[in-house]
Parts: structure tokens; sequence; C-alpha cells
């Protein structure tokens, strides 16, 4: 039997083999097509008969492309990556040919027109809300030639998605640079010299020290290194990854990928009758139009640009006075920012460290979790993983268990860069009755245990772990019974970050700090002394990593907005480049060389889900940052206040309106006052 079509509240791990994929999905599509071709004959359009059914049918497949997709993330392999392309077409096809059923779409319009409707409760009349709009944003009501090409274009944007992530983490993983002195990486701290020479064992060398582009390596030798040309040497790797620059130039291009993608999307977003594929993008989110966006971001650039220049003016006096550094380049800013910070503040990431073991961090986030939000974490060693270094873990409310999650913490080869929440098991009720159970994929790349020792972690990594488990609480804590308005399911994109930025409130907190902090050498927690140096050094530089994040989403929502294909050819479209240089002229402080190909390694936009939505980060946050001040202001781990967020923004996942959660909890639109406050810009 086929582990994957076995119904089981946790997949097999331990017998799921990448064989078992393809028969698999095969199987549930070929099931799902019988279903809804036996549904819409019959002519029936209520719940019971019509929505439930096929809300089975779906999770039933999301149980199995939840696998198929997060082996192709954590376990990659060229196996893997053949029979990916092959199975993520076959979806492509299944669900543009689903969105364009006009009979099941008619049928779902009786639901929706009918008495019964009014009987429903308020997820399922969410949930049917938004089937209705996926089926017009399916091209449902387009002419056959029309339903044709939009078929195409969503299996060309498929292919061109997965080809994009795989030429980064090919690019990531091919370039490495090997020493043989431990004098070769002066100024690099012994914690990251150890990861080093782990990694040069692990390449076949016998000693030395190798460093690469995954972020345990880079970060540090961009941190620390002393040797600006060897910072350039590894900035100018790792700026250029998958483009025609750099060391590897051309052999994991994306710029064709690039293009192709930008217009296939315009091409998409016409064909649905929208100005762009940047209006398209707002159609299932909580911003109401491109203008609200656009004003949105130039906003918080006025109220941030100026910060950040005279924040980057003293960068650049600081490099001067210290070692006459006439030109501050974009490889020395974050040497000389960690050299600065050090000076005024006297505290460095590097000497946090041994205060934030990962087992000791990991007890103290669910113990505040715990304090704030009434339930309680527990490792299941007995449960099967997909590898050594993952564990499962259980929530409880009481003593009955609500949800579950794998935790997948280091970097490793072949696995994807970043950090991210995914969905195993959405809540839902089975036909049997009984409950499915949320559970969630927990995912980062933090540097691994060497030598027996604990993985030590930056307060950068510690906000990180924070944070994708804000987005798991999210998934895992949702009351809501309905599949498709269940945790993040129907949240739009620009509010799901919300609970995970909102969560790195307390990666600030003197109480909480004291909870997830301790040496991993005396067990002594955090001394204030480092505490009040690290909440002093909080706002340094907020002005200009609030204009980097604004960069970011202006690029991505402008190139989304003015992108035109010309007549098709590269060369007569919408420069992607200069648009780009347009958007730093406005609002970079520090512009990057010439050979930078940033947009080629944009996997938010190109691969991750974020389209012409970069900005949801920024939105987001505003929302988050005012839902803590209430925090502030009635107590961090305020009992009433923790149960009515949970209940408010957690437990109701996509079941009502984003603004109306919202004003629930509390009591008033959003602004963006806090934000700024909490950033330091603005008091």
């Amino acid at each position: 039997m086929n582990p994957l079509l076995v119904e089981s509240a946790l997949p097999d791990f331990k017998n799921i083999t990448i064989d078992h994929f393809e028969p698999a999905l095969d199987q549930v599509l070929a099931d799902n097509r019988q279903l809804v071709n036996d549904l819409v004959d019959s002519g029936v359009s209520t719940w019971d008969a019509l929505a439930y059914p096929i809300e089975s049918s779906d999770d039933r497949l999301n149980n199995i492309w939840s696998i198929v997709s997060h082996f192709n993330s954590v376990l990659n392999s060229e196996e893997l990556r053949e029979i990916y392309k092959r199975l993520i077409s076959k979806l492509t096809d299944y669900q543009t040919e689903m969105g364009q059923n006009v009979k099941l779409y008619e049928a779902y319009k009786r639901l929706a027109e009918s008495r019964a409707f009014d009987d429903l409760n308020q997820a399922q009349q969410q949930s049917i809300k938004h089937i209705l709009r996926s089926f017009k944003l399916s091209g449902v009501a387009l002419p056959e030639a029309q339903k044709q090409q939009y078929s195409e274009l969503k299996q060309k944007l498929s292919g061109l998605s997965n080809h994009f992530s795989e030429n980064v983490l090919d690019a990531t993983q091919a370039w490495t640079k090997y020493f043989k002195s431990e004098s070769d990486l002066p100024g690099l701290p012994e914690s990251t010299l150890q990861l080093l020479a782990s990694l040069a064992k692990e390449h076949g060398h016998e000693a030395g020290y190798l460093v690469t582009l995954d972020a345990p390596s880079f970060v540090p030798v961009m941190t620390y290194c002393e040797d600006a040309k060897l910072r350039e040497l590894v900035y100018e790797a790792y700026i250029t990854r998958a483009s025609e620059n750099g060391p590897n130039a051309g052999e994991w291009d994306n710029s064709q990928n690039i293009h192709d993608t930008l217009s296939a999307r315009q091409s998409l977003a016409r064909l649905l009758g929208f100005e762009s594929y940047s209006e398209r993008s707002l159609a299932t989110k909580m911003a109401g139009s491109v203008t609200e966006v656009v004003d949105f971001l130039e906003q918080l650039a006025d109220k941030a640009f100026g910060v950040a220049k005279a924040e980057f003016k003293e960068l650049e006096v600081f490099a001067k006075t210290e070692d006459g550094i006439e030109d501050l380049n974009v490889w020395d800013t974050t040497f000389y920012t960690e050299k600065l910070r050090q000076q005024r503040f006297d505290i460095s990431q590097e000497e946090l460290k041994p205060y934030f073991p990962t087992p000791v961090v990991l007890q103290g986030m669910f113990d505040v979790v715990q304090k704030l939000l009434s339930v309680q974490v527990t490792v299941r060693p007995e449960i099967t993983t997909w590898h050594e270094d993952v564990s499962y873990y259980s929530i409880y409310s009481g003593d009955q268990e609500i949800a579950g999650f794998y935790l997948d913490l280091y970097a490793r080869k072949n696995k994807r860069g970043g950090a991210w929440m995914a969905d195993c098991r959405t809540r839902r009720r089975l036909p049997n009755a009984e409950l499915q159970l949320p559970v969630a994929f927990l995912v980062c790349n933090f540097t691994p245990p060497v030598d027996g020792e604990a993985s030590l972690l930056t307060h950068n990594e510690v906000t990180t772990l924070f944070h994708e488990f804000g987005h798991g609480l999210h998934h895992m804590l949702t009351q809501v019974e309905v599949a498709g308005v269940s945790g993040i399911a129907g949240v739009p994109w620009d509010v799901v970050e919300l609970p995970s930025q909102f969560l790195e409130n307390w990666c600030w907190q003197e109480e909480s700090i004291g909870m997830i902090s301790r040496h991993h050498e005396s067990g002594e927690s955090l001394p204030k002394t480092l505490l009040d140096k690290m909440l002093a050094a909080k706002h340094f530089q907020s002005g200009m990593l609030m204009m980097r994040q604004v960069e970011f989403a202006l690029f991505d929502f402008l190139l989304h907005r003015d992108f035109s294909a010309g007549d098709g050819s590269a060369e007569s479209s919408t420069d992607v480049l200069a648009l780009l240089d347009k958007v730093r002229n406005k609002v970079s402080v520090k512009k990057p060389p010439e050979y930078a190909r940033f947009s080629h390694a944009f996997t938010h936009i190109f691969s991750g889900g974020y389209a012409a939505g970069y900005y949801s980060y920024k939105w987001a946050e505003v929302l988050a940052a005012d839902a803590f001040s209430r925090f502030e202001e009635e107590g961090i781990f305020n009992p009433e206040t923790g149960q009515e967020y949970k209940q408010s923004i957690l437990e109701v996942g996509g079941s009502i309106d984003a603004m109306e959660m919202f004003v629930n909890f509390r009591g008033r639109k959003p602004s963006v006052d806090p934000l700024l406050r909490q950033a330091g810009i603005e008091s």
C-alpha cells in the first residue's frame, strides 16, 4: 500500500519514498476528477452534498502535495527534481481545469444564492465566497480560446518558478572558497571557524576552512572578516548568484527566466481584465488598490529616508576615522556597522551567542507561548521524521492535544536556504466526525551543532525562530473546522505576516529574555548589563533597515505594475535592472556596484508566492506593531489580553474579514504610529 494514500494523522515518514509521489498524486487526481464529474452531473448544490465532499477531496490532495513540496525543499536531489517537475505540471493542469469548470462554478453559485446559504456558519459562508472568487480569478468566464491561453500561462509560470528556485539553490551551493590557515580569515569568531572547519571536512579536505554562500557562513564573513578583499570576493559571489555576472557567470542565469515570468504574469492579469499583475495581486489582499500600496510605501520612505541617510553618513565618518576608508563600499557596511555597534553599545551578536543555545531558546520560546496563550508544547521523540536533525512536537490546551509541528532547524546540503512555515495537515472536521488536527512544518537554516556542542544562535536568529513559530501558531491554534479558511488558509497575504512579526516582540522584553537565555557553559541568564546594552542598540540603524525593506517592496510592486513585454523580446521589454536602479535612486542610501544582480536571486517574488506582494511584510508589520502596543499598555503577559489576541486573531483563521478581525482585537483601525515608534523613527 502506498503510504501517501493511507489516511493518517501524520505522514508515515518511516516508509515514504519519492517513488510513492507520482502514483499517489495520479490516483488522487483521478479520484477527484471522478468525484467532481459525478457531483456536477447530479446537480447537487448544498454544503453537505457539494462543498463538503470537494473539501474532503481537496484535503486528501493537499496532504499528499504538502509532502512532495516539502521534500523538494529540504531533501532536494536530481531524481526528485525530475519527479517534481512532472508532478507540478500535473497539479497545475488539474487546478486550472477545476478553476475553469463552468458546471462546478454554477453549482457553487446556486449554493451561494440559495436560502440554505444563510443557515451556514460564518466559516462556511466565507469559504464559499473565496471559492467563487477563485473561479473568477481562474478565468471561468473566459471564452474557450482564452481559457486555453490561461492554462498555458499557468503551466508556464509553474515551470519558471521551479526553475528559478533550482537555479538559486544550485548557484548558492556551487561556490566555495577553501583556506588552509586560520590566518587567512582574520577576525572571524571561534564559532564560525569551527563551522568552516567542519564544512571543509564535509567537502573532502583533511584540514583547513571552507567558506560557502549559505547564511551560517556568509553572514559571519561579511560581519567580522577583517580582510576587505575577501569580503568583496564573497559579496560578489553572493550578489551575482544565478546571473550573467560573477564567478559562475551564465551557468544558472535567471535573466531570461525573470523576463519570461514577468511577461507571463502580465499576460495572465490582462486576460482576466486587470491593468497589471499588481492589480491582480490585490484581488485577494487587504490593501484596496495599487495607489494605496504605493502611497503606503512612499509614506514609510518619507518618514525613514532622512533617518537612514544620517545613519549611513555616520557610518562613513566612522569608517574613515577608524581605517581611513574614503569610499565605504557595500561589502564594508555590515563589517563597519558591527564595529560601530560594538564601540557605541559595547555589545555584539557574537557576544550574545553563548547565552542563546538552541535547546534553551526553544524551551524558553515554548514557555513564553504557554504564559501568553495558555498552550503547552511537548517534544515527541517517538514520532518518525525525514531527517535525524528533525523533531516533532505536540501542542496541548490543558490535557487535550490540539496541534503538532515538525521542526527542522539546521542548514545542510540539498536544503533550500531561508526560513519558512508550511502546512502539513489542516484543521477540519473529517467525514467520520473526528477532528483532523493541524500540523505544521517549521524550517530554518541555523548553524548546525559542531563536535557535539549545542548550536548557539545570534539574537537575529532567535528573532527568526520566533517569527516562524508565530506563523506556526497562526496555522495550529485555529478553531475553524472548514479547510478553506482554517489557520492561514484564506488569510489575505498582506495580513499573514501579522502573527509572525507580532511574536518577535517577545525577543526584546526583559521578562521574556530571561526565559529564553542561559549561558551554554555557566547556565547564567543574560546579565542585566548585556540586556540593557542590547535594548539600547535595538533601534541602531533602524532607518537603514526600514529603507532596505521599502526598496525591495517598491521594486517588486512597481515592477509588476509597470512591466511591459514590448514585442516579446527581452530587448524591447521593460528593463528590470533599470527599474531597480530607479527605485534605488529614490530610496537607497548606498547603491551596490554595477555587477550586482539582487533580482536574480529574489526568490520571494519569483518563486516564493510574494509576487507584487513583498509590501506585505511592511503592511503586516504595521498591524503587528499596533496589536503589540495593546500589550505594552496592558502588560506583555496579561492573560486576558493574550486570550483576546488568541481568540480574535489566531483562532478565526481566514473566516472573517481582515479589518474586522483587527478591529475586534484593537478596538479601532490600524495606525502606522506604533511601528514608527517601535523602530525608533518617531516618538
